[in-house]
């Protein structure tokens, strides 16, 4: 009997156009995943290039005045793409992966990106979580709607329950028939995209591939608990369908609206406008209140001073750029502390939707999430601490540029520490299987009298 069922499937048309459909669309996403790694590798080389280019013509315009060279000069901060972005984008078309700040007002820089072109951005990106998370479910439903119903429907219902010593194990293989077709796929697929995309095999590979499994098998097991309804064709259709729009659609739509109305966003706009009144009002203020608030932040500083009835001094103006994020500081953490939430409530609510969390599981497993830009931006905050201490020295000293080794201060990187949670990575998935395959098992009596 299973060999027969085999040559069936294999012989039906709908069999190859699912599986095949499936081989396509999820090589051409590994060819935009691996677009997205180039595009990111050439951005990176060229901020290493323009950095250089840049420190070398701001030393020959500049070079007995640091404080002017520093006025201008940008150092860049690279937030290293892990090559499973290639698989799961998230935000990283979004969210810059390279920030170039100078050593001023940092709040205003914070949010600073390359424009891109709003139709591209509207489309999104064709990654490989999408073609598993949207694009499988639907061959799934395609592949096992009609498992019973097309027997009943055909008239041979009759014929196979006699050639079938059991029939919740005739059922049983025609699923495991087309779970194992698909998993073949998904497995070539994930293999060639370890060594097309250089994914080293490491634990957060061997995570990912896990998942991806996971959420295939939660599928079939949604497709077992439809069939052992024993609904007609056009219903079970519609059963499935209908689920996956709950899950895929109005699932993340609901959990996004949630956390907007609980944590709206405001603060974002007012860090900037707050940020630039803190230094821009002090131009037309009495030095001396800025100057000591900055050095009661910096006490290692206080040997410099403001030079008496002077308009201008570097000593002064960073003093002034430093209390435009002083000021902006309450702002700053809220905004941090929202975000923070924003990616509590999220992880919470989509312990729910296994779909959901799939997604925000791979994308943390590709450092493609919310909590990477969040932990970037705080790391941008750490670099450009340390510019501007290591550089507030030659500036207040007047130390001349050209005296300054211009050829240490290349581009740094910043690579986000992760670890594995696997059980609250798969508990999701597995709970939602089990739920499925029990629900279908209450079934189970009704196959003996049919």
């Amino acid at each position: 009997m299973t060999k027969l069922l085999l040559i069936n499937f294999f012989k039906a048309k709908e069999s190859w156009v699912g599986l095949l459909s499936i081989l396509f669309a999820g090589i051409l996403s590994l060819y935009f995943g691996k677009l997205f790694l180039k595009e990111t590798q050439e951005n990176e080389r060229q901020a290493i290039q323009l950095q250089k280019e840049n420190i070398a013509r701001n030393v020959k315009h500049h070079p007995k005045d640091i404080g002017l060279l520093l006025y201008y000069q940008k150092f860049g901060l690279v937030n290293q793409v892990s090559p499973l972005a290639g698989l799961s984008i998230g935000q990283r078309d979004i969210s810059p992966s390279i920030q170039r700040v100078n050593i001023r007002n940092l709040e205003e820089q914070k949010y600073n990106a390359k424009l891109a072109n709003p139709v591209y951005q509207l489309i999104g990106n064709l990654d490989f979580s999408f073609v598993l998370i949207y694009f499988i479910p639907l061959i799934i439903i395609a592949l096992c709607y009609n498992i019973i119903s097309e027997e009943k429907e055909g008239g041979t219902w009759a014929l196979a329950l006699s050639q079938s010593g059991s029939i919740k194990g005739m059922i049983r293989t025609k699923l495991l028939i087309r779970l194992g077709s698909i998993l073949a796929v998904l497995v070539l697929l994930l293999v060639f995209a370890k060594f097309y995309l250089s994914i080293p095999f490491n634990e957060k590979y061997v995570a990912f591939c896990l998942m991806a499994i996971a959420y295939v098998g939660f599928w079939f097991a949604i497709a077992w608990w439809v069939i052992s309804l024993h609904l007609g064709s056009s219903k079970n259709a519609l059963a499935l369908l209908a689920i996956w729009v709950l899950l895929n659609v109005i699932a993340p739509a609901s959990i996004s609206g949630v956390i907007s109305t609980a944590y709206p966003m405001p603060e974002a706009f007012a860090t900037v406008v707050k940020s630039r009144d803190g230094y821009h009002t002090k131009w037309d203020q009495d030095k001396g209140p800025t100057i000591q608030k900055f050095v009661k932040r910096y006490p290692q500083f206080a040997q410099y001073k403001h030079p008496e009835g002077a308009r201008f001094s570097w000593f002064w103006y960073f003093a002034m750029q430093q209390m435009g994020d002083d000021e902006a500081a309450i702002q700053s953490k809220e905004l941090q502390q929202k975000i923070k939430h924003r990616i509590q409530l999220s992880k919470r609510l989509s312990l729910l939707f296994p779909s959901a969390h799939t997604q925000l599981a791979l994308n943390n497993l590709a450092s493609a999430d919310l909590q990477n830009q969040l932990d970037f931006m705080q790391a941008l905050e750490k670099f450009h601490e340390e510019k501007r201490l290591y550089f507030y020295p030659k500036i207040f000293d007047e130390a001349a540029s050209d005296t300054e080794k211009w050829d240490t201060h290349t581009l740094a990187r910043y690579q986000q520490p992760t670890q594995v949670n696997w059980f609250i990575s798969l508990l999701p998935l597995l709970v939602g299987i089990g739920i499925c395959l029990g629900a279908a098992r209450l079934n189970h009596r009704k196959f003996y009298h049919l």
